[in-house]
């Protein structure tokens, strides 16, 4: 989705860069220990020369790629930070057998097809034990990925924000027009009958309008609403902090916005965000 302009989403981007670091640093990992998987090989097993070799580990490395969209698609959709801690867990276990199987009916089909190509057939062995094996070396292929994404997102979190031209918001502060970059607008609290933006250089405008008709225009560009008063940009957002019961305190630079127990989806946008 593309914002005002064509300026592309803030979330968007970060999710992206995310994504890239994340799945870069797990092929690094990956070629590393094939070549030296390959290297063993050649040591130990010289009669299986070197082509044999670079086909099953290529394959392999190829696959725990595509299954790492599993784990991905996991830590979008159920970040780590999830409660209750247990259900989290156990909705990690349960995707871990299915990461195995993509992995291994993937480099299965791959090498296949090489050694049809080939003029020759490739024989998987014992399918149960086969599978197996493959799932113990597995465990670490799906934890690496996990650990990579979630690494990933930690550190452009605190990175500093793509450079693009943002949007720009009109504030309508009685007889006044205050124009201001959307990225420059931290939060949005309820006034009465008026709105109260609360912008990064401190300054506090007002506008005559219902913050329900403020969350309906600025929805689509990253803001949130955390409290019936309140709505908060998400892509300024630095820390979310416990206050019980449900409650959660959002920082947003040097501001702190309650979130209500009442928003659950607020609290879901934040952590994967």
């Amino acid at each position: 989705m593309a914002g005002p302009e064509g300026a592309p989403q803030a979330s968007e981007i970060y999710e992206a860069r995310v994504f890239v670091v994340g799945i870069t640093v797990l092929a690094v990992a990956v070629a590393v220990v094939n070549v030296l998987n390959v290297i063993t090989s050649l040591h130990n097993e010289p009669q299986w020369g070197v082509i044999g070799p670079v086909v099953w580990e290529g394959t392999a490395g190829l696959t725990v790629l595509v299954a790492a969209l599993i784990p991905w698609f996991l830590l979008r959709t159920v970040p780590l930070e999830s409660r209750p801690v247990w259900r989290t867990v156990l909705i990690y276990l349960a995707a871990a057998p299915l990461f195995s199987v993509v992995h291994v009916a993937g480099f299965v089909a791959l090498r296949g097809l090489i050694y049809w190509a080939a003029g020759g057939r490739y024989d998987f062995g014992p399918v149960v034990s086969g599978f197996e094996y493959e799932a113990s070396k597995d465990v670490f292929g799906y934890f690496g990925a996990i650990s990579s994404f979630w690494i990933a997102a930690r550190v452009l979190h605190r990175a500093p924000a793509p450079s693009y031209e943002a949007p720009l918001f009109d504030i309508r502060d009685g007889a006044r027009l205050v124009r201001v970059r959307i990225d420059d607008i931290l939060a949005i609290t309820s006034a009465g009958n008026y709105v109260e933006f609360l912008l990064r250089d401190g300054r506090r405008p007002l506008m005559r309008k219902p913050i329900s008709a403020m969350e309906a225009e600025l929805a689509t560009k990253g803001f949130v609403r955390t409290h019936r008063s309140w709505l908060v940009n998400a892509m300024q957002v630095t820390g979310l902090k416990p206050e019980g019961s449900g409650d959660y305190e959002v920082e947003v630079g040097t501001l702190s916005v309650p979130l209500s127990r009442r928003f659950p989806e607020a609290l879901a946008k934040l952590r994967a965000g």
